[in-house]
């Protein structure tokens, strides 16, 4: 009994530096997770700005929400409101981005810097659920949902429209102008799944949508050739006629009237679930 008893003291000195060590790191960590509690609301500032100038877009953000936390109402919040939502974008985190552009358009709807808001608010949106899948399978955008892209267009419209002469205005309508042709593109595919399985009129009915809807967009000319054979394959001549007549006026060179339109899609983009082609 004394031999085993003298055998446990070293473990039980050991285990007991053990514990205050642990402890001690215990406390380490989260007094680094706390570092910038309890700053002067100038330098969390800056120490927020200095994350940013160093592409630190997480770390940044993290400081500005802690300086918004501390200092709700201070003279640092309204920038600090603005450059975290920029973190947050340039971060990928875009869901929180908008949130936060969100709060300060409620909070401040007549500021100086409303129009940058929106613009901004509008980039999100455009990258809201499309970067991780684009990036990782190279896929076509337009295949995807649209919701937050037909959001990120209205964002866009609001400064082209309100605030016509801010910095942001030319370039939210060069955006606006991609949108629209991404969205006649996810108009031309779906039709085009449709003629693929045989559905002609939901076809043909796909086709006149983005032709009513979209007109001057890039896939105008595509849209008469998909109504003109839709219909042929329906058997209405006059109407196949029609579109080849006006497509013969508009892009002579098009392939569908030399019989080499549209082209069904590779092997790989069948056998891929997240393309689309593969139902």
């Amino acid at each position: 009994m004394i031999q085993r008893s003298a055998l446990l003291r070293p473990a039980l000195a050991f285990a007991l530096v053990v514990a205050v060590t642990g402890c001690s790191g215990i406390k380490t960590m989260f007094k680094d997770k706390n570092k910038n509690e309890g700053l002067p609301v100038g330098e969390l500032y800056d120490r927020a700005h200095d994350n940013m100038q160093m592409g630190r877009w997480a770390n940044a953000s993290e400081v500005f929400g802690r300086l918004i936390a501390q200092y709700p109402y201070g003279p640092f919040t309204e920038q600090a409101l603005m450059e975290q939502a920029y973190a947050q974008y340039k971060a990928g985190k875009h869901e929180d981005a908008i949130s936060t552009i969100d709060r300060f358009i409620r909070t401040y709807p007549t500021h100086r810097n409303i129009a940058y808001l929106y613009y901004l608010r509008g980039l999100s949106n455009m990258a809201r659920n499309t970067v991780f899948m684009a990036r990782a399978f190279n896929l076509d955008t337009s295949t995807r949902d649209l919701a937050a892209p037909q959001q990120a267009y209205a964002d866009f419209n609001t400064v082209a429209t309100r605030y016509p002469n801010s910095a942001y205005a030319g370039d939210a309508r060069q955006r606006m102008v991609f949108l629209r042709n991404e969205f006649a593109r996810f108009e031309m595919n779906t039709g085009l799944y449709y003629l693929r399985r045989g559905a002609w009129v939901s076809a043909a009915d796909r086709a006149t949508y983005l032709l009513e809807t979209y007109p001057q967009s890039e896939y105008q000319n595509d849209a008469v050739a998909l109504l003109g054979e839709a219909y042929t394959r329906l058997g209405n001549t006059v109407l196949a006629a029609d579109a080849r007549r006006v497509l013969e006026q508009n892009d002579p060179q098009h392939p569908w009237l030399a019989g080499h339109w549209p082209k069904d899609p590779s092997m790989l983009k069948r056998l891929n679930p997240f393309t689309g082609e593969s139902r």
